[in-house]
């Protein structure tokens, strides 16, 4: 199951990226994570700022919305989006 935490500015959810991939894309969940496929290689942040852009095109916000918790260097994340209620967020994450 996939879990979003509240926070007082928005929510917290875990991902697990792929780097040089075709195409940015949502792939669906794999355990308790949203598995995403981003095309830029995981070299000078490049994934983790694709990351971060696909998070805010997906939810319809600002990019500086959205940042990297935890796990910059790996490809297990947590990510925070500001903003945003757990509610819409797991609307348009199930939507896609």
């Amino acid at each position: 199951m996939f879990n979003i935490f509240e926070t007082e500015t928005g929510v917290l959810f875990q991902i697990k990226v792929v780097p040089n991939a075709r195409t940015d894309e949502i792939v669906g969940l794999i355990g308790d994570r949203l598995k995403v496929r981003v095309s830029a290689p995981p070299e000078d942040g490049k994934a983790n700022k694709a990351v971060c852009l696909l998070v805010a095109q997906m939810l319809g916000i600002k990019n500086n919305c959205v940042s990297i918790s935890s796990g910059e260097s790996s490809p297990l994340k947590t990510i925070a989006v500001s903003g945003v209620q757990k509610t819409d967020c797991l609307t348009l994450i199930e939507s896609n």
